[in-house]
């Protein structure tokens, strides 16, 4: 056979497969480059006012509900990064609900938040002071009272509060703590009572702190916001009650 005109089909093979290597060794790279770059975006600069706060918040919420996460701030790099200094844009109370983590919800990363978490959003002094931290110490512009859909501790409370009948231990401290929006809840009626005090519960936290003798000079001066809301179990959406830095 003329070998000059019929190469030899080893070497054929041996190319071939060459070629297929490199072209899968190509789009391996680009698929890794790909999903480091979606999985481990550019970390972005912290928000210095109210509004620019809440929008990192409410898009982060967005992308929570479509599915669409970016995981920011969530590599050893950001350990790092905040390990010596911490510069949270934002404060959140929320409640100790297992499926209300603000920090996913909000889909942000370590060191971007400072979070207390209560039953039923409930207040007191040592609370208040640790809402009352991040702005006092490190100019945080925006506080956010989050409250959810079927509340187990408001509904506990509504409950005692109506039948007239305590919480077992320290769980009265709760329903005392929440009295003011049952209070609000039962003036108001409707379907739902609720519901109605978990969101009353919001307005009425977020309008005592915005008020608040050592938060109000910095809510005056435009440097912070207090934002009430309220969180769909059934969707993920975050609502906006009141007090929305536009």
């Amino acid at each position: 056979m003329d070998r000059a005109r019929h190469p030899d089909r080893r070497a054929l093979l041996a190319g071939g497969l060459a070629v297929a290597t490199a072209a899968l060794a190509g789009c391996s790279s680009k698929s890794v480059a790909t999903v480091a770059a979606s999985a481990s975006p550019q970390p972005q600069p912290r928000p210095s006012t109210p509004a620019a706060a809440f929008t990192r918040l409410i898009e982060g919420n967005k992308r929570w509900v479509s599915g669409d996460l970016q995981h920011p701030d969530r590599d050893p790099d950001r350990r790092e990064f905040v390990s010596q200094k911490q510069e949270p844009f934002g404060s959140v109370l929320a409640c100790i609900d297992s499926r209300v983590p603000p920090e996913l919800l909000f889909d942000t990363g370590l060191g971007d938040l400072y979070v207390m978490r209560t039953g039923g959003e409930a207040v007191g002094p040592v609370v208040t002071g640790s809402v009352e931290y991040g702005p006092m110490t490190s100019g945080t512009p925006l506080i956010v009272v989050l409250g959810h859909q079927r509340c187990g501790a408001v509904e506990a409370a509504y409950k005692s509060l109506r039948g007239g009948e305590a919480l077992p231990g320290n769980l009265e401290a709760i329903a005392r703590a929440l009295r003011p929006a049952y209070d609000q809840a039962v003036r108001k009626g409707g379907a739902d009572p609720v519901d109605t005090m978990a969101r009353a519960q919001v307005t009425l936290t977020a309008a005592d702190l915005r008020s608040n003798r050592d938060l109000a000079p910095f809510v005056r001066k435009g440097t912070l916001a207090v934002v009430g809301a309220y969180y769909s179990l059934d969707t993920g959406k975050v609502e906006i009650l009141t007090g929305a830095p536009y």
